[in-house]
Protein backbone atom coordinates (compact mmCIF):
# COMPACT_ATOMS: atom_id res chain seq x y z
CA UNK A 1 0.00 0.00 0.00
CA UNK A 2 1.30 3.83 -0.69
CA UNK A 3 2.19 5.85 1.63
CA UNK A 4 0.28 8.13 0.45
CA UNK A 5 -3.14 6.03 0.45
CA UNK A 6 -2.85 5.80 4.11
CA UNK A 7 -5.21 7.67 6.70
CA UNK A 8 -3.65 8.31 9.89
CA UNK A 9 -6.43 8.86 12.76
CA UNK A 10 -6.82 12.48 13.63
CA UNK A 11 -4.96 11.42 17.35
CA UNK A 12 -1.86 10.21 15.92
CA UNK A 13 1.18 12.40 15.20
CA UNK A 14 2.59 12.92 11.57
CA UNK A 15 5.62 10.89 11.14
CA UNK A 16 6.95 12.44 7.52
CA UNK A 17 7.94 15.97 6.88
CA UNK A 18 8.79 16.63 3.24
CA UNK A 19 10.85 19.70 2.52
CA UNK A 20 13.19 21.39 0.25
CA UNK A 21 17.21 21.91 0.99
CA UNK A 22 17.74 25.62 0.39
CA UNK A 23 20.71 27.53 -0.79
CA UNK A 24 21.93 30.86 -0.07
CA UNK A 25 24.42 32.13 -3.03
CA UNK A 26 26.49 35.24 -2.08
CA UNK A 27 28.66 36.95 -4.44
CA UNK A 28 32.36 35.30 -4.25
CA UNK A 29 31.46 32.79 -1.92
CA UNK A 30 30.45 29.13 -1.65
CA UNK A 31 27.00 28.51 -1.46
CA UNK A 32 25.17 27.91 2.02
CA UNK A 33 22.75 25.25 2.76
CA UNK A 34 20.11 25.51 4.86
CA UNK A 35 17.02 23.10 6.03
CA UNK A 36 13.91 24.46 7.71
CA UNK A 37 12.01 22.53 10.20
CA UNK A 38 8.30 22.63 9.31
CA UNK A 39 6.22 24.32 12.09
CA UNK A 40 4.00 21.28 12.97
CA UNK A 41 6.68 19.44 13.42
CA UNK A 42 8.77 21.39 15.78
CA UNK A 43 5.29 22.39 17.84
CA UNK A 44 4.86 18.36 18.17
CA UNK A 45 8.13 18.09 19.59
CA UNK A 46 8.46 21.22 21.73
CA UNK A 47 11.64 22.75 19.22
CA UNK A 48 12.06 26.43 19.61
CA UNK A 49 14.13 29.15 17.76
CA UNK A 50 17.64 29.08 19.10
CA UNK A 51 17.60 25.83 20.38
CA UNK A 52 21.17 23.82 20.11
CA UNK A 53 21.25 20.85 17.61
CA UNK A 54 23.47 18.56 15.96
CA UNK A 55 23.47 16.49 12.68
CA UNK A 56 24.41 12.76 12.95
CA UNK A 57 25.08 11.23 10.00
CA UNK A 58 23.76 7.61 9.67
CA UNK A 59 25.02 7.16 6.32
CA UNK A 60 24.69 9.20 3.05
CA UNK A 61 20.87 8.17 2.93
CA UNK A 62 19.87 9.20 6.51
CA UNK A 63 20.41 11.88 9.22
CA UNK A 64 19.64 11.96 12.95
CA UNK A 65 18.89 15.61 14.38
CA UNK A 66 20.08 15.21 17.91
CA UNK A 67 18.83 17.90 20.18
CA UNK A 68 21.46 19.17 22.55
CA UNK A 69 19.41 19.71 25.72
CA UNK A 70 15.86 18.24 25.18
CA UNK A 71 13.09 19.05 27.54
CA UNK A 72 11.34 17.46 30.02
CA UNK A 73 8.54 15.42 28.88
CA UNK A 74 5.60 16.51 30.33
CA UNK A 75 2.11 15.01 29.51
CA UNK A 76 -1.39 17.02 29.46
CA UNK A 77 -3.97 14.12 30.01
CA UNK A 78 -3.84 11.39 32.42
CA UNK A 79 -4.07 8.00 31.05
CA UNK A 80 -7.29 6.93 31.46
CA UNK A 81 -8.01 3.53 33.56
CA UNK A 82 -9.57 0.98 32.07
Amino acid sequence: MSRKNVKLNPIEMQTTYPLRIQAIRSKGQQPRLYVSVPLALAAAIGLEAGEQVQWELLDRGELHLIRQTPPTTTTRHRASKH
